[in-house]
């Protein structure tokens, strides 16, 4: 099999997917308050052509892929595409990053169609300030989605918390200790607006400094990881989930990036960040 690889010769077996452009949120690290310029629908590319992709990427080795936005769960009949992708030989991992005001409503189709495992962006556990950071969102809808994600057997579910100094940051232990009294995967990610947020570096908290609140609970013990991803995977002491750290600010983790983007338009770049 002819492999696939980049520029700087690292081998690729991950792609992620951008099935659209639009999400239910407006979370402020994320986007202003009004929006972004949308893509037309045309412009967004068809199902069957994701899968023309996909079938040529999974001849070049890609085993692997994760279906993003925008919020994927937007995008009418997405499970349509999860059938259609599990059925390409060579692709033996589908998985979803959702903000999961959908994944209730979704979860038990999104099983049947061949998905493994979400992830979940969850920035606050208190209601008013998930509310204040995605400015339209209900907590207990996300909360209702996992559950039902869990009962949909979609595991392990993950969640990501970008953590923003002033906003968010004094939740960082409520995070932790969800892995001590229950089965949760809880990641931190460190602030990193994209192009179109405000980009302001004082509401950085890097990982060294969150894991030096974490283990004010206990050690952190090192524990495996999967996938080949960003994150570094922890475990603190008689905890059943893990605490995973991504720092795409303070320690770059571009040497081991293994993956390649399309995005809702058609353009294949091997860098979320990037232009080319």
């Amino acid at each position: 099999m002819t492999r696939l690889f980049d520029s700087f010769q690292r081998p690729l077996n991950y792609l992620r997917i951008s099935v659209t452009d639009r999400c239910n949120l407006r979370c402020i690290y994320c986007m202003p308050s009004e929006g972004i310029p949308l893509m037309s629908h045309e412009d967004i590319l068809s199902y069957e052509e994701i899968c023309i992709v996909a079938q040529a990427a999974a001849e070049l080795g890609i085993v692997k892929v994760r279906l993003t936005g925008g919020e994927p769960l937007v995008r009418a009949e997405v499970t349509t595409l999860l059938a259609m992708l599990a059925r390409i030989q060579g692709i033996d991992d589908i998985s979803l990053t959702t903000n999961a005001v959908l994944l209730q409503r979704y979860a038990d189709e999104l099983k049947s169609a061949g998905l493994r495992r979400v992830n979940v962006s969850l920035d606050s556990l208190r209601s008013d300030r998930f509310h204040r950071i995605t400015r339209v969102g209900n907590l207990d809808d996300v909360l209702r989605g996992i559950e039902a994600a869990r009962q949909a057997g979609l595991d392990p579910i993950k969640t990501n918390t970008v953590v923003i100094r002033g906003t968010n940051d004094d939740e960082v232990l409520d995070f932790a200790r969800l892995t001590i009294e229950g089965e949760w995967h809880v990641r931190f990610i460190e602030y990193m607006p994209f192009p179109n947020g405000e980009k302001v570096a004082h509401l950085l908290v890097p990982v060294s400094e969150i894991k030096q609140r974490i283990e004010t609970l206990g050690e952190l013990e090192p524990s495996p990881s999967s996938g080949g991803g960003p994150a570094r995977y922890f475990r603190l002491p008689g905890a059943r989930g893990t605490i995973g750290f991504i720092s795409p600010v303070s320690e770059h983790f571009c040497r081991a990036c293994n993956r390649l983007r399309l995005t809702a338009d058609g353009k294949l770049r091997p860098c979320l960040f990037s232009d080319e």
